[in-house]
């Protein structure tokens, strides 16, 4: 058995599958000690390597995008800052100016989170499986 699991992986990671395959052991276990039917464990297989891609892929857009720092939409205090409103935020998380093609341009003096909103929308949009890239900012 040790080697027919062994090609079983191979296999798997030949039809670039790595994640199941790394994984293979501990779900044919669970499969056999639940009574799983073939048509489970096939579910079970398949959702588990389509859950490791989604989560790769969001770990490699949040790398691509290089924010400058790690920190979320929700953790911007909306309260502290009176030209915005909970509203609004809801809004721009909705992402339909993304979807329509605008550009957002976040404008206001040092220090009122201007820096904050883009990051957090960038890491927003990542979750929302969406392309993120930094833009560069000039001083000037």
């Amino acid at each position: 058995m040790t080697q027919s699991l062994e090609q079983l992986q191979q296999q798997l990671r030949t039809l670039r599958l790595s994640e199941t395959a790394n994984h293979l052991p501990s779900l044919i276990q669970e499969a056999e000690s639940q009574d799983w039917t073939y048509r489970t464990f096939l579910e079970h297989l398949t959702s588990y390597e389509l859950e490791r891609r989604d989560e790769k892929l969001i770990e490699k857009r949040l790398k691509w995008a290089t924010f400058p720092f790690y920190k979320t939409i929700d953790a911007f205090q909306v309260d502290e800052q009176q030209s915005l409103s909970r509203r609004q935020i809801n809004q721009l998380k909705e992402f339909t100016w993304l979807d329509q093609l605008f550009n957002l341009i976040i404008l206001g003096p040092p220090g009122v989170g201007k820096t904050h909103l883009a990051t957090g929308l960038g890491i927003e949009a990542v979750f929302c499986k969406q392309k993120v890239q930094r833009i560069a900012r000039k001083n000037t």
